[in-house]
């Protein structure tokens, strides 16, 4: 799909800084590679304990938990919080969910958690559950154990080590605190051409199990298909079922600059239009709200009406009360 940018062909966050001299000794070049986040065997193999004990005494470093040690005595950047994520977590242990996707790019805000998939056979240090660093400033960490983590599901080239752009955001719809929550996500990436909606799909394909699976097909179908077809969202059936008169739709209008303009819905004998939006905008929480937000100020002056696609299936009283109301100002009397 034109415009969709590759979510395969991940930046390595080391490109953001400038890397060592080629002479530079080993343990600069890991400092490089893992922001100066280190474990203690990794620490042992450049000095002995007593220099790793020296270090800590006098300031030089920090220490978080599980081992974990930070070359430097400042607060934790976001990169080394990921790191030490990963790290304290074990083996094979990735980035993932909302934590993921937003290292691949996606605008939306973390919250104060970070989720990690571990391998099954890993034994993370507290499986499932929120941790918090003693020693420095860190997010709460949260390690998922997993059975499906393909490597086609890792891009080799993402550091710290993430999952794809659509197995993040079919993790962050299961780990999502609500349903609205998880539509949010998908709509985000899918707005922001961060993803393929068939590379989601191939996603959920393969994990029949997943939670919230029917939320994700849902959205990413209202992503591709929009409000084309009102058929499909059956907008007569919602009329139908609540008593309200039926619509013409897709009726042809033309603006104000004389562009042609088609109707999603039209009460000719209202002056009642009702647009359902299949489109997603950045943030579609706030979208969506504005969307409520502006029917109730529009009712009782110019009676335009607006609605998400998927509002209708799964939110049809309030549409229908809203519709209810417009229609009466209109001059319907039911």
């Amino acid at each position: 799909m034109a415009g969709y940018r590759p979510y395969d062909d991940l930046a390595d966050r080391s490109a953001e800084r400038a890397p060592p001299h080629d002479d530079a000794s080993p343990l600069e070049w890991l400092f490089y590679e893992q922001e100066r986040v280190l474990t203690r065997r990794q620490a042992l193999g450049f000095m002995t304990d007593d220099t790793l004990r020296h270090r800590l005494d006098s300031g030089q470093w920090r220490r978080t938990r599980y081992g974990l040690y930070v070359a430097h005595n400042g607060p934790l950047s976001t990169g080394q919080q990921h790191w030490a994520a990963v790290l304290g977590c074990g083996h094979g242990a990735v980035l993932a969910g909302l934590t993921a996707a937003r290292e691949g790019g996606l605008r939306r805000e973390s919250g104060k958690v970070i989720h990690v998939l571990v391998p099954a056979e890993n034994r993370p240090n507290q499986p499932g559950r929120a941790v918090r660093s003693p020693t420095a400033a860190m997010p709460r960490v949260v390690a998922h154990r997993t059975t499906k983590l393909p490597d086609k599901d890792v891009p080799h080239v993402a550091r710290p080590p993430r999952t794809t752009m659509p197995r993040s955001l079919v993790d962050a719809a299961q780990w999502a605190t609500s349903d609205d929550e998880a539509r949010a996500v998908i709509a985000a990436s899918c707005r922001q051409r961060l993803v393929m909606p068939e590379d989601v799909l191939e996603v959920v394909d393969r994990m029949p199990r997943a939670h919230r699976r029917a939320v994700v097909l849902e959205t990413i179908g209202f992503t591709t298909n929009g409000a084309e077809a009102l058929s499909e969202i059956n907008f007569d059936k919602l009329c139908r079922i609540h008593g309200l008169p039926l619509p013409d739709k897709q009726v042809r209008r033309r603006d104000h600059s004389g562009r042609l303009r088609f109707l999603d819905a039209y009460w000719r004998a209202y002056g009642v239009v009702a647009e359902v939006d299949g489109g997603w905008h950045t943030e579609p929480e706030a979208w969506w709200s504005d969307m409520w937000r502006q029917n109730d100020l529009w009712i009782g002056g110019e009676i335009v009406v607006r609605y998400p696609a998927w509002a209708l299936r799964r939110q049809p009283d309030r549409v229908a009360g809203q519709l209810h109301r417009a229609l009466v100002e209109g001059g319907w009397r039911p």
